[in-house]
């Protein structure tokens, strides 16, 4: 089946009881006020809004947000103060707000205060283009610069993991390069081979993984056809994994600046899914990632 649509993520977060509280690095903007008043409002999330108190109140009182339910920490470091809430299982989940990725990443990464697991930290997006219906995540489209075949290995795993959560058992897993052909001077065609044989000697279970796939291939099914380019996954991907952060960003931001999209992140690998977007996100944005993190919590 294919992955469950953020209406659906909206009802099921609707549904699901109780509440998690969840710890809101850098609560004074605009659009993160707005995300988890209706979030709280809706009974998705008790926020805990972490940073400077009076920046925090005097954002809510100019954008007439309400804060009855919602919690305030006064910290000089939210993104540690965040991620200290749920280490002492305070909260559930970390929400990135008006703080920049690497003081959050720090906080995550600290050995001993942290939120390390031994997985690669990787960025997952759930897009979801409107007019076709189509839907489909893609990973790592925010930490890791310039990925190795094992990291690329952890990175699909946790996209596939991902994949499950949004109901899809098998997912098609499509391992992008510009071309679908080895080349020796294109190193990323020679780890989506490397990856395409260990997922035929059974090293990626549960999903179905095809590389090196360009874009169009891997999207398209009249591309597929056109190219003559069998298997299950062309065509049809649930999950594009990247061969870097270059290619990940500006595909990315490309379809979200231009296509008729939705689409959430979150950060996976961490000890709690991380409500993950760029502070330059809107409301909607940040609630449909809310939404994703939810699911796979």
């Amino acid at each position: 089946m294919p992955l469950r649509s953020f209406d659906d993520l909206f009802s099921d977060a609707d549904s699901k009881r109780p509440a998690l509280p969840v710890a809101v690095a850098g609560g004074a903007d605009p659009t993160v006020l707005e995300a988890v008043r209706a979030a709280c409002t809706r009974g998705w999330v008790v926020p805990i809004l972490v940073g400077d108190e009076s920046a925090i109140r005097r954002c809510a009182t100019e954008q007439a947000v309400p804060l009855d339910g919602i919690t305030i920490v006064n910290a000089a470091d939210p993104a540690a103060a965040a991620v200290d809430l749920v280490r002492s299982g305070t909260a559930r989940l970390v929400m990135k707000g008006q703080v920049a990725t690497p003081a959050l990443l720090h906080a995550m990464l600290d050995p001993d205060r942290g939120l390390r697991t031994g997985s690669v930290i990787c960025q997952v997006v759930l897009m979801e283009i409107a007019p076709t219906d189509r839907r489909f995540l893609l990973a790592d489209t925010g930490i890791c610069i310039s990925p190795t075949v094992e990291q690329k290995g952890d990175i699909l795993r946790q996209a596939v993991q991902v994949a499950h959560k949004l109901g899809e058992a098998t997912p098609r897993v499509a391992v992008l390069a510009a071309t679908e052909t080895v080349q020796e001077a294109m190193p990323e065609t020679k780890d989506a081979a490397e990856l395409t044989r260990r997922a035929q000697a059974a090293d990626f279970p549960g999903c179905r993984v095809e590389g090196p796939l360009s874009f169009d291939l891997a999207y398209s099914a009249d591309a597929a056809a056109k190219k003559r380019s069998g298997g299950d996954v062309a065509g049809a991907a649930d999950v594009l994994l990247f061969p870097n952060l270059l290619a990940a960003n500006l595909t990315v931001k490309a379809i979200m600046y231009t296509a008729n999209c939705r689409f959430g992140g979150i950060l996976c690998g961490a000890a709690c899914p991380v409500v993950f977007m760029s502070r330059a996100d809107t409301t909607a944005t940040r609630l449909h990632s809310l939404a994703l993190a939810l699911a796979v919590v």
